[in-house]
């Protein structure tokens, strides 16, 4: 099973302030849409709550929320107390590439433990401030397979790049 971060990052590595997006790139929302639809997805529960209500939880995916609180219950949702058990899930469904769409906390456990083989990253080309970042991939680690550029446009109103990079 791939298991995939999908991330949007700042030019610094900036993804997020006071538990929400910087930026509204609909071009990347639909990125995200196609990319991760039908498939499992895998969130911290802070993220999982940045989500706007009306869409949580994520539609036509199998949503997998880690929490530290063992009691929680979300509808529509797995919920679990470890990343690990979140990945197993996935794979014993049968899952041929799991998401993991953060937060920060989230993507930091999942490259310290190694778990992830492909990411899909969108390179806003701005810096942000922010309070919650990407880690920096290591480039002896990370190959990259695609890159397209994308202009800002009248609906996009910054550029960004769309990377795939798989781990060496």
């Amino acid at each position: 099973m791939k298991v995939s971060i999908i991330v949007a990052a700042g030019l610094n590595n900036s993804i997020g302030k006071d538990n929400g997006l910087l930026w509204h790139l609909p071009i990347d929302m639909k990125f995200f849409k196609e990319r991760t639809m039908g498939h499992h997805i895998l969130t911290g529960r802070k993220n999982y709550e940045s989500i706007p209500e009306k869409y949580r939880p994520l539609a036509n995916r199998t949503n997998i929320v880690v929490t530290r609180d063992a009691n929680l219950k979300i509808d529509g949702c797995l919920v679990t107390t470890s990343i690990k058990e979140g990945v197993e899930f996935a794979r014993r469904r049968g899952e041929k590439e799991l998401f993991i769409i953060g937060g920060g906390e989230i993507y930091r456990q999942m490259l310290a433990e190694n778990m992830v083989t492909h990411v899909y990253l969108t390179r806003v080309h701005e810096n942000f401030e922010a309070d919650t970042f990407f880690p920096e991939l290591d480039p002896k680690k990370w190959r990259t397979t695609s890159e397209i550029f994308c202009q800002k446009d009248p609906k996009d109103i910054y550029d960004c790049t769309f990377y795939e990079l798989v781990k060496i």
